[in-house]
């Protein structure tokens, strides 16, 4: 019988590849920048594991997907042939937050992160979302990359805190607000 192993070997010395064969630290700030998108689009993969709604679902998908095109383009020197984010991508993105924004009351104040276990992994998935683009920012200022990948990282974190709400406002999970005026700060 045999045995497919994951394991290579080629990154014991942390070296790893990027698209086009080029060996690169793996404490590089482009593996930084994909290795959050991976983990962003792991969270993700949470989040639809605790959402019962299919339409949810349906698009946190399409995200994901369009999670490994990114990753992908990261990991791509500009010079290689790859798939990459476009403004197709983000305009996906708006049209998706118009949609599921339309359901939501507009907020007056912030609200904090939590509600149903779907929501709060949603807005778990915000912040690393939020993540991710700080790092892709930090990339792009000292390697050329497709600056469609910011906008992108920009528009889904704004999405996926607005899917936060409609998962909790679907489940009828109200939302938190903040409460400035009861805080306290001591000397």
């Amino acid at each position: 019988m045999r045995i497919n192993r994951v394991y290579t070997r080629t990154g014991d010395q942390g070296q790893t590849s990027l698209v086009g064969g080029a060996r690169v630290s793996k404490g590089s700030l482009r593996v930084d920048a994909y290795g959050d998108v991976d983990e962003l689009n792991c969270v993700i993969g949470v989040a639809r594991a605790r959402s019962e709604d299919n339409e949810i679902d349906e698009v946190l998908g399409l995200i994901q997907n369009d999670l490994f095109t990114l990753g992908a383009d990261l990991a791509s020197p500009s010079e290689i042939d790859v798939p990459r984010i476009g403004e197709s991508f983000v305009k996906r993105l708006e049209e998706l937050a118009d949609r599921f924004l339309a359901e939501l009351e507009p907020l007056k104040e912030f609200i904090l992160p939590g509600g149903s276990e779907a929501g709060g992994v949603l807005h778990l998935a915000r912040t690393v979302a939020r993540r991710s683009e700080r790092r892709v920012v930090a990339l792009s200022e000292i390697e050329e990359l497709n600056p469609e990948t910011i906008v992108y990282l920009n528009r889904l974190s704004d999405l996926l805190f607005i899917l936060a709400r409609v998962v909790n406002h679907r489940a009828g999970v109200p939302e938190e607000m903040t409460d400035f005026s009861k805080r306290t700060v001591s000397p």
